[in-house]
């Protein structure tokens, strides 16, 4: 029998093969890919499709309510006009010209609390109003929010991926989030760069049901900025309160306000009462029903495509694909890249960030001393180091890949050379970035 770590690779060609060259659904090819793979590997048929079901339901339970919130939300942004209020708010700020970093800024802040599948379904009705109004490709936008969203999400506190890390390591949080945020900030500048140069060679339509004319138009009759941002502010608002009140320290208290935070602030919930917000910039409720209807509609697609991403992670997981790439990687002395290199590893075996920022955590926990990091800014850096390697590399088995391509109206192999491609460049300079910080504080 095939090694894992070949059949992987094999799974893999597979999946690019039939999404970017035969153009076969992303749905079928994911499941076929976790079929084949985990039956390749050895693993009992039985636990084949138990893996396929628990992955699929696993990660649709835990983002597909929020799918089917965000996309309604999007839906009623879109057709009140709301998202191109919103837009021409923020254009006024930052100019026309500057659009991409204002959303790689606007994710990165997001994805301090907020999970990156979320905040770039919360986002994306917004992106694509500012840059049909900046007259950028909706491709430029998308992947800098995207990897915007990723710079925050896998290295600074309270995301749990560092946090867990951070507590595996036995780091000090605080040391942590010192190191996070300037590395973050370079990563997201990274981003933003690879963006406007690599991204804007693709071209896509923000918003090609409506001409300029026609969004003007819409602009003015539009709701108010301030009254189309509730909807979207409002549960990231919650998120972030519930963030808040986890806090060991409890700053909130132990008592009922802290509960209320937490269950307000659980992303279903915060994003239902973003529905109710978004339900509000219309008078009419034939069209709010209307909308409803297609914002379910235009969420089936993604939700199938993700929960199918889901499954296939889930295969991997369970054939140990996960072991068998950092099981030899361990062995090696590379300093603040090996905890770098083992969650690059893992991360694109199996496709889920946070699983490889802890699993990484778990394999080095016992080995800190001896591998040099024995000092507390020591053990900082490798808890950033390895939520710089944990963005390397975002494809086909990582449900965020599908997310971010199927709301951007991207294809498997554009998402290929722009997510994938950029999730690499970011990881690979945030890890130069550690590398510099370990030298300066060893």
């Amino acid at each position: 029998m095939m090694a894992p770590i070949y059949l992987l690779l094999v799974a893999v060609i597979f999946i690019i093969a039939s999404t970017a060259w035969l153009r076969l659904h992303p749905f079928i090819v994911l499941l076929l890919a976790a079929f084949g793979y985990g039956l390749a590997v050895g693993l009992p048929a039985a636990e084949v499709v138990a893996s396929i079901n628990n992955g699929f339901g696993a990660t649709l339970g835990n983002i597909g309510i929020v799918i089917a919130a965000g996309t309604i939300i999007g839906v009623y942004l879109e057709k009140s006009g709301g998202a191109y209020a919103l837009a021409e708010r923020v254009l006024r700020i930052t100019g026309r010209n500057n659009a991409p970093l204002a959303m790689g800024a606007v994710g990165y802040v997001v994805s301090v609390p907020v999970f990156c599948d979320s905040g770039f379904v919360i986002l994306s009705p917004l992106n694509k109003a500012l840059c049909k109004r900046g007259g950028v490709s909706l491709a430029v936008g998308a992947i800098a929010l995207a990897l915007g969203l990723y710079a925050t999400h896998t290295m600074v506190p309270p995301t749990p991926g560092p946090i867990a890390a951070a507590g595996l390591l036995k780091a000090d949080l605080g040391l942590v989030i010192l190191f996070g945020l300037p590395v973050s900030a370079a990563a997201l500048l990274t981003g933003w760069l690879f963006a406007v140069k690599v991204a804007s060679t693709v071209n896509i339509d923000p918003d090609p049901e409506h001409t300029e004319d026609e969004i003007l138009a819409i602009v003015k009759s539009a709701p108010s900025a301030f009254h189309s941002l509730l909807p979207i502010a409002a549960p990231i608002a919650l998120i972030v309160m519930q963030s808040i009140a986890k806090y060991p320290t409890q700053p909130l208290g132990a008592g009922a306000v802290r509960d209320a935070f937490i269950f307000f602030g659980s992303p279903v919930v915060a994003l239902m009462i973003g529905v109710g917000l978004a339900m509000t910039l219309t008078r009419t409720w034939s069209a709010s029903n209307n909308w409803i209807s297609q914002g379910l509609s235009n969420a089936a697609m993604i939700i199938l495509i993700t929960g199918a991403g889901g499954s296939f992670g889930k295969v991997l997981q369970n054939s140990g694909a996960a072991d068998a790439v950092s099981g030899p990687l361990s062995q090696w002395s590379l300093g603040v890249w090996l905890p770098f290199v083992l969650a690059a590893a893992i991360k694109t075996a199996q496709g889920s960030s946070t699983v490889a920022i802890i699993t990484t955590a778990t394999l080095l926990g016992p080995m800190m001393n001896s591998l040099g990091f024995s000092t507390p800014n020591q053990a900082a850096l490798a808890v950033v180091a390895i939520g710089a390697g944990s963005m390397c590399v975002s494809h086909a088995n990582d449900s965020y890949f599908w997310v971010v391509t199927q709301f951007s109206r991207m294809d498997a192999k554009t998402g290929y050379k722009l997510l994938s491609l950029g999730s690499f460049v970011q990881g690979t300079a945030a890890g130069v970035c550690v590398w510099l910080l370990s030298n300066l504080f060893e």
